[in-house]
């Protein structure tokens, strides 16, 4: 019986066409692209043709590309790079947030604040941004506003056209920084509608190789020097991130992208039935009467959180991996982290139940049988592991 891996939050399987173009990118076109030679030429035409396909995914006319090792290096650069580009951010300047980002957000944000910036975390209570709170915040001291598109761990969705809106009344200055990670190619996003000046991306969240990914700056941004690096060398990536570029990755990244752009609407709606599926599926099954749908009122397609009776995320994501269906207790780069999940504790969930809480997150190559599988092997754990309370 075949596994039914439902953790594509956490990661991706690379397609056949990713894989197929890092491989054929390592064979053929191996220059640097810094190099003054055919060889290199090549190399830079392909990075060049990638920034293309990332600035047309994202509805940009313009702007700078910038690839990275991932998505937590982009998040970074946005962050600490927009905090680095001006002095006087550094005396006086506030940073908005939500509650419940990703520790790539959260941890620059935590240092940040150590040497004396304000950092102002925006309630997100059942996965509904606070407006109120974002309006009295939002003062012309605020030098950047950076929050997901949509939450890894709730599926929840903001509504970034309105933060933006919000931002050129209030805080005219400020930059806005989109960790669009888990949004990317699973639901609609352009620049031109959120109003974002900054957005990070990660390749193997979109069946990319691991290891790349990138940040857009705005022509906006960039035009008035409004972030700098953070690696220091030979300059590449228009003085933002030096080092020798991945090329192959950065080709397979861009497929990657072509292809996740083409089949867009079809995977938002091959993702949405499935997540439809599995709510009815809970809701319909007597034995998984006391499993808890945490459900944001806007919500992405391939994100579902669910809360157990009383049986410990960590417990059940290992009863479910010996029958060969695998989820995650929240975000895999806090999964080995004794630290309850802030994005449910946000969410308004009791730390009791944050830590009996799990993730599905569904892929493209997922099916209604998966969900049958899941659902099959969710209700025998519950059996299984409340006997042995």
């Amino acid at each position: 019986m075949r596994e039914v891996y439902l953790d594509n939050s956490a990661t991706t399987e690379v397609s056949p066409e990713a894989l197929a173009a890092y491989v054929k990118t390592s064979k053929n076109n191996w220059g640097n692209p810094s190099s003054r030679h055919n060889r290199g030429k090549e190399a830079e035409d392909l990075m060049e043709d990638a920034r293309d396909a990332v600035r047309h995914a994202l509805g940009a006319k313009d702007g700078q590309v910038i690839f990275t090792s991932g998505g937590t290096e982009a998040n970074n650069l946005a962050i600490l790079g927009r905090v680095e580009a001006k002095p006087r951010f550094m005396r006086g300047g506030v940073i908005l947030t939500t509650a419940g980002e990703h520790s790539s957000v959260a941890r620059p944000l935590e240092a940040l604040k150590a040497k004396g910036l304000t950092v102002v975390e925006i309630p997100t209570r059942n996965g509904v941004l606070d407006l109120d709170a974002l309006t009295a915040a939002l003062t012309p001291a605020v030098c950047l506003v950076t929050m997901m598109a949509v939450n890894n761990e709730t599926g929840a969705r903001y509504p970034l056209g309105e933060v933006s809106r919000l931002m050129r009344k209030h805080a005219p200055d400020a930059v806005l920084h989109i960790d669009a990670t888990q949004a990317f190619l699973k639901v609609p996003l352009t620049v031109t509608q959120t109003g974002a000046d900054l957005v990070t991306l990660s390749s193997h969240k979109i069946r990319g190789p691991k290891g790349v990914g990138a940040l857009w700056v705005s022509a906006a941004v960039t035009k008035n020097r409004g972030i700098a690096p953070l690696l220091l060398g030979g300059g590449q990536e228009n003085g933002l991130r030096s080092g020798t570029e991945n090329v192959p990755g950065v080709a397979a990244f861009a497929t990657a992208v072509r292809l996740g752009e083409q089949a867009l609407p079809e995977t938002e709606r091959h993702l949405s039935a499935l997540r439809e599926a599995l709510i009815a599926g809970v809701r319909d099954n007597p034995a998984l009467s006391e499993v808890k749908l945490n459900l944001p009122p806007t919500a992405a397609p391939h994100i579902l959180s669910l809360t157990l009776p009383k049986i410990k995320s960590e417990t059940m994501v290992h009863f479910l991996s010996s029958r060969g269906v695998y989820v995650s207790g929240g975000s895999a780069c806090s999964s080995h982290d004794s630290h309850l999940s802030s994005a449910m504790l946000a969410f308004g969930l009791t730390p009791e139940e944050t830590d009996c809480t799990i993730r599905v997150s569904f892929g493209v190559q997922n099916t209604h049988e998966d969900i049958d599988r899941f659902l099959a092997a969710l209700a025998e754990g519950l059996s299984t592991l409340v006997r042995k309370r």
